[in-house]
C-alpha cells in the first residue's frame, strides 16, 4: 500500500550528488524493489514507509532516447523553478527498435497542518514518436488535491486530460515547445481551479448552510435575551 501510494503520488526523493530530488514512480520502477534516477543516471533502493533511497549503483541511459531526454529535462527543469517554488520534476526516456518514448513527471505541495491546509499538484506529459515523424500527440493529465480542515473537512480532488498536437524540430525545438504547451495547459488550469474556488465560496458553499433556523423563522438578535427568561418563565 506505501508503494502504491508513494508512486501514484510522485513522492519526491533526495539522491546522492545531485541538488535536485528524484520522483517515485511506475515509469522509473525497475519491479526489483529499486528505481533509477536518470538525471544522475544511478539506481537505488527505497524505503516507502521512511520515504528514503540506499545502495546506489550505476545506470546505463537509453542510448537512442538520451539526447532527447537532456534537451527536454533542461528545459522542464527552467520551467519548474519558474512556477513551482516547491517543486520537482523527473524526465524519462525509452526507446525500442523504430520510436522514442519522453514522459515527464512534475510534482509540487505544501503541508500546512498549522494552518489546517495541505495541498499536492500533479502532472505527466508523455509523447511518442518515429524517425521522419514531423508531427506527434502529446497527452497531458494535471491532478490537484486541496485539504482544508480548520472548524470542517473540505477536499477539493480535480483532474483533466489534455491532448495536443506538437511539431516535431530537433531535440532543442522540439522540448521548447513541449514546454510551452505545458506551460500554456498548466497555467489554464490553475486559473479554472482558482475561478471554480470563488464559485464554490460565493454559492455552492453558501447553499449548504440553514438560511433560517429549523423553526423556520428568523431570530431577532437584539431580543435573544429576552427569548431566554420568556422561555424561563414558561417553566416556572
Amino acid at each position: 500500500a506505501f508503494a502504491e501510494y508513494n508512486r501514484d503520488q510522485y513522492i519526491p526523493t533526495k539522491v546522492q550528488n545531485s541538488e535536485y530530488k528524484c520522483l517515485i514512480t511506475d515509469a522509473n520502477d525497475l519491479d526489483t524493489g529499486r528505481f533509477y534516477d536518470p538525471r544522475t543516471r544511478q539506481t537505488f533502493k527505497f524505503d516507502h514507509l521512511r520515504r528514503e533511497p540506499s545502495d546506489y549503483e550505476h545506470y546505463q541511459p537509453d542510448e537512442k532516447s538520451e539526447i532527447w531526454r537532456l534537451a527536454l529535462e533542461k528545459e522542464l527543469t527552467v520551467y519548474i523553478k519558474e512556477r513551482y517554488p516547491y517543486g520537482s520534476c523527473t524526465v524519462i526516456g525509452r526507446s525500442n527498435i523504430d520510436t522514442i518514448t519522453l514522459a515527464t513527471f512534475i510534482e509540487s505541495h505544501k503541508f500546512e497542518p498549522k494552518n489546517f491546509w495541505n495541498g499536492r499538484w500533479r502532472s505527466n506529459w508523455s509523447f511518442t514518436f518515429s524517425k521522419g515523424q514531423h508531427t506527434c500527440e502529446l497527452t497531458g493529465l494535471i491532478k490537484v488535491q486541496v485539504h482544508y480542515f480548520e472548524d470542517g473537512n473540505v477536499q477539493l480532488v480535480s483532474s483533466k486530460d489534455i491532448t495536443e498536437i506538437i511539431q516535431l524540430q530537433d531535440e532543442i525545438m522540439t522540448a521548447k515547445e513541449i514546454i510551452r504547451i505545458i506551460r500554456q495547459a498548466e497555467d489554464n488550469y490553475q486559473q479554472a481551479v482558482n475561478e471554480n474556488y470563488q464559485v464554490m465560496s460565493d454559492s455552492t458553499f453558501k447553499a449548504l448552510r440553514r438560511q433560517l433556523p429549523i423553526t423556520k423563522a428568523k431570530i431577532d438578535w437584539e431580543k435573544i435575551t429576552a427569548y431566554k427568561i420568556g422561555s424561563e418563565l414558561k417553566n416556572i
